[in-house]
């Protein structure tokens, strides 16, 4: 790299800020694809103005900038598969303001996603959104990829809960977007576009939340059933009762198969689906809404039912969930997660279709997730380490990808595009759409410097050539 780059760089952010130690490029250099591209530089920005500058120097070199927080992603958004400057966020992490007569928070993009939770629970107020990867990601992820979670199936997403950003654009401006009112129609709503942008659009530096108050009680249920049928209809049937419950998240057979052994609940051996059913609301009238739920549940080959009467039997009910993916790997040693979603409804015809898929492949397929909102983890896992194994496993992901389509549903539901996923784009959206998106790519970031090779890969590599 340049070294008036390195140079002026240290200028900005001062020079023990900036690293071209191979440690720290190496500590930069993957996410949780377990894909490695390793940068030129790691350079950490405590400030705005500081992001500001540092991508106006990259547009005067073209050099590449890429956005990251804790690098937790799935879809390899963080990953610098061009080089250039890693600008690591995480230093940005003070919680600016709690607003308890607004319901707001206003945060920079480090802040720990469960840290929040926790510093606005003390003041009798919520942050729904919880992935599973709260307790290290950071909230300029969550904004970047739009994540998701158990709870989203009654409060919604991360795009549900901003109401403003500051942004650093991809030419080095500062602009500000939306604010801290839950009513506001002045021109174009940019907020929305750059939540879930990947990093590709803008560098987020400050984030303005909603907040809600905080349920008063929740109530916790494990539920088995002989059938995935019997689950999905179940989750049709609750929230066709016009009930929502807190989460609704489920297990098949397969992932079934892999805890079983481990868990401190026992699950029988008939056992084909597990439901978790959570509620939240007026402790008084949450008990009523159990008995609603078990009562609409009860004609779909119920095996047993588990309600929690203590935190602590909530707990043990929901490390049933946390078992699952460290215990995937005793099926093989490799493992491809994907997060497609379909309407609920169809959620026994994908498990169906991954069930099939599995089966002509021979390729085993562990499935879990979130019913309420038909968002299912799947999991391939597979041995790389057999000959031709890489070329199954793309057949199957084609396959997975199309299935879900097919049933009128999305390719990912929280974990996004990046580099993993990027050559399946055209499968969902077609091409005007996808030249539609590249047009906003192009307005904003001329040079294409910000996060580039993510969304698109394949188009670029290709117009590139």
């Amino acid at each position: 790299m340049d070294s008036a780059l390195i140079r002026e760089l240290a200028d900005i952010v001062g020079t023990d800020n900036v690293s071209t130690a191979m440690t720290d490029k190496i500590t930069h250099s993957y996410d949780a694809t377990q894909k490695q591209h390793l940068p030129d530089i790691v350079v950490y920005a405590s400030t705005t103005e500081q992001v500001s500058l540092v991508v106006k120097l990259a547009n005067t070199y073209r050099v590449p900038v890429l956005p990251r927080g804790a690098g937790s992603g799935f879809t390899g958004g963080t990953l610098p598969i061009k080089g250039g400057i890693v600008l690591g966020l995480s230093r940005m992490d003070a919680i600016l303001e709690i607003d308890t007569e607004n319901l707001t928070a206003e945060v920079e993009p480090g802040v720990v996603t469960a840290r929040l939770q926790q510093q606005v629970e003390k003041l009798g107020l919520f942050y729904p959104p919880d992935p599973a990867s709260k307790d290290f990601s950071t909230l300029g992820g969550n904004v970047a990829e739009c994540a998701g979670g158990p709870r989203c199936v009654k409060y919604g997403v991360t795009k549900d809960y901003i109401l403003g950003l500051e942004v650093v654009t991809p030419t080095g401006d500062i602009i500000r977007t939306g604010g801290k009112t839950l009513k506001n129609v002045v021109g174009y709503d940019l907020t929305k576009l750059f939540v879930g942008s990947e990093g590709t659009l803008g560098i987020v530096t400050k984030i303005i939340l909603k907040l809600l108050p905080k349920p008063e009680a929740k109530k916790t249920m494990l539920v088995q059933f002989e059938t995935i049928d019997g689950a999905a209809e179940s989750v049709s049937a609750i929230i066709g009762a016009k009930i929502i419950p807190t989460t609704l998240e489920f297990m098949d057979a397969a992932t079934i198969d892999c805890i079983r052994e481990k868990s401190d609940i026992k699950i029988s051996r008939k056992c084909r689906a597990i439901l978790i059913i959570e509620v939240d609301g007026d402790a008084s009238h949450l008990s009523q809404q159990v008995e609603k739920i078990l009562s609409i549940i009860e004609p779909y080959r119920i095996l047993e039912t588990r309600i929690a009467e203590t935190e602590e039997e909530s707990e043990e009910i929901w490390q049933v969930r946390r078992i699952v993916s460290p215990s995937l790997r005793q099926v093989n040693p490799d493992k491809f997660n994907e997060d497609i979603v379909v309407p609920r409804s169809k959620v026994p015809d994908m498990i169906r279709a991954l069930e099939t898929i599995s089966a002509r492949h021979q390729v085993p397929i562990v499935n879990f997730g979130h019913a309420g909102d038909g968002n299912i983890h799947v999991n391939i896992m597979v041995d790389l380490q057999e000959p031709g194994m890489q070329a199954r496993v793309e057949k199957v992901m084609d396959e997975v990808f199309r299935a879900a389509i097919d049933l009128q549903g999305s390719i990912s539901g929280e974990h996004g595009i990046g580099t993993s996923k990027a050559k399946y784009l055209e499968m969902e959206l077609g091409l005007a759409t996808i030249q539609c998106m590249q047009t906003i790519k192009a307005a904003l970031d001329p040079l294409n410097i910000l996060n580039p090779g993510k969304i698109f890969f394949q188009q670029e590599a290709h117009s590139s050539q």
